[in-house]
């Protein structure tokens, strides 16, 4: 009997192994590669907008800090030698023509004020009337005649001291503040305000904003289409390998099929070598099964609990295998040892299913099914509730067909006394619910059809052996 176990440890252990599912793992891959080109992309767009407004930036930056530059000196070249004199500014009128002819040499000029460190104006070319008038000293003023910088911006001429040049038609102004230095370049003694026709920088901005535009796009562009034609190359290779693998999981799952129904088969065989190793128990499995899903069908339990009672029903005595036939023949009442020995019949039944993927669902019924509802009965002592169903319906049908049938130990009773011992029984060893749905299923059905062959020792239903 022990090497029959074996061999059935080893064929379900052989059978239960599963085929590991790698299809879904190379999908997930081409998924995550999808998103990863779209991530991609999104992070190249955003990269490649923030480093076109970045550029973009500092070129505006630079070209008007060479605008300033240049506009801040030559003003300076022209006005300084005539309006510095002993580290203040002077202006004499009859200067100012010459002045406005030299500052001419540079069209883009529009407008240049003079200012003392006071805030009087000291001298503009245009609307002269404002000279010798004091201002107050603020914004980009302030700043260059505090801090001895020079300051550049385009700027809409909207304030009311723009209205000069707002009247020339100009919307936009390249507006520069530059100190007028002392003799030691130290500290500033007056400044320039110089406002010029911001078309020229303007353009320059544009036009290099574009190529900027133009040559980070393209950039971004190609990575993008070389990490896309990686990705396509890659998402190609999994794909094949999908199909590869799919045919392969195709092939294996067709042979693991055929190895489940062959292990199915070597289980039914050694389940029906349990029946036959006893001539009393003949036919005692099937018959287990078929009272067992009457009755689950009558508790409205459908599916795969249903499959797995069924399997339980006809499973349930597998590990009587490794029973001595001297116990399991036995006419007389069990020793104390004997019994104990043939109470491992349930956990090594369970042993043994659970090695087989499809019976899986069976094992804890096939475990259980010798518990009693008043916890009496093994291998846990598992009481009401505690107690599967499933469990519960396998004990009863194995409890009926024990009662009903001729034993070396006892006599078959007929339906009448069987059906008194389960009522008497109701709510100690079986459950009442399963009980109930028995009768339902018996009454609705009639006694049964054969007459048992009755002896002389009578029945005491107590936890089954068979």
């Amino acid at each position: 009997m022990k090497k029959a176990r074996v061999a059935a440890d080893s064929l379900f252990g052989v059978a239960a192994a599963s085929i590991t599912p790698r299809t879904w793992a190379v999908q997930r891959s081409l998924t995550l590669l999808r998103v990863f080109l779209v991530a991609s992309a999104a992070i190249l767009l955003a990269g490649a907008v923030i480093l076109s407004s970045v550029l973009s930036s500092r070129l505006k930056g630079q070209v008007i800090d060479d605008a300033r530059s240049s506009l801040a000196q030559y003003v300076d070249g022209v006005l300084h030698p005539q309006l510095v004199q002993h580290n203040a500014v002077a202006v004499h009128p009859q200067l100012s023509r010459q002045l406005v002819d030299e500052l001419r040499r540079r069209p883009e000029i529009v407008t240049v004020k003079v200012w003392r460190s006071n805030g009087v104006l000291a001298w503009t070319n245009r609307a002269r009337r404002r000279i010798g008038q004091r201002f107050e000293i603020d914004g980009s003023l302030g700043k260059a005649l505090r801090k001895n910088e020079s300051v550049a911006e385009i700027e809409v001429p909207d304030r009311e001291e723009n209205a000069v040049e707002r009247s020339l038609g100009f919307g936009r102004l390249l507006e520069v503040y530059a100190p007028i230095e002392d003799a030691s370049n130290h500290r500033a003694i007056g400044a320039y305000e110089i406002y010029a026709d911001p078309k020229r920088s303007e353009h320059l901005i544009t036009a290099n904003k574009h190529a900027i535009w133009a040559a980070v796009t393209l950039v971004f562009l190609l990575l993008y289409l070389a990490l896309a034609l990686l990705v396509r190359t890659a998402s190609r290779t999994l794909r094949r390998q999908a199909a590869s693998l799919a045919a392969r999981s195709a092939e294996l799952s067709e042979a693991y099929a055929v190895l489940e129904q062959d292990a199915l088969e070597a289980v039914a065989t050694l389940n029906a070598t349990v029946d036959a190793r006893d001539p009393y128990t003949a036919g005692h499995s099937q018959r287990v099964q078929e009272i067992a899903l009457s009755v689950a069908r009558e508790l409205g339990i459908e599916g795969r609990e249903l499959d797995a009672i069924g399997h339980a029903g006809l499973f349930h005595d597998i590990g009587k295998l490794g029973v001595p036939d001297a116990i399991l023949t036995k006419p007389a009442k069990l020793t104390e040892q004997e019994y104990e020995l043939m109470k491992q019949h349930p956990a090594d039944g369970a042993k043994i299913v659970a090695k087989f993927g499809r019976l899986r669902d069976a094992v804890p019924l096939i475990h259980h099914h010798h518990e009693r509802w008043d916890g009496q009965g093994y291998p846990h002592g598992l009481a009401a509730d505690s107690i599967p169903l499933g469990a519960a319906i396998v004990g009863l049908a194995d409890a009926w067909d024990a009662m009903t049938t001729d034993r070396p130990y006892h006599r078959a009773l007929d339906p009448a006394e069987a059906e008194a011992e389960l009522r008497r029984h109701r709510g100690t060893q079986f459950a009442p619910v399963v009980v109930d749905a028995f009768f339902r299923v018996f009454e609705r059905l009639g006694a049964t059809d054969r007459d048992p062959v009755r002896t002389t020792q009578p029945l005491r239903v107590v936890s089954p052996t068979a």
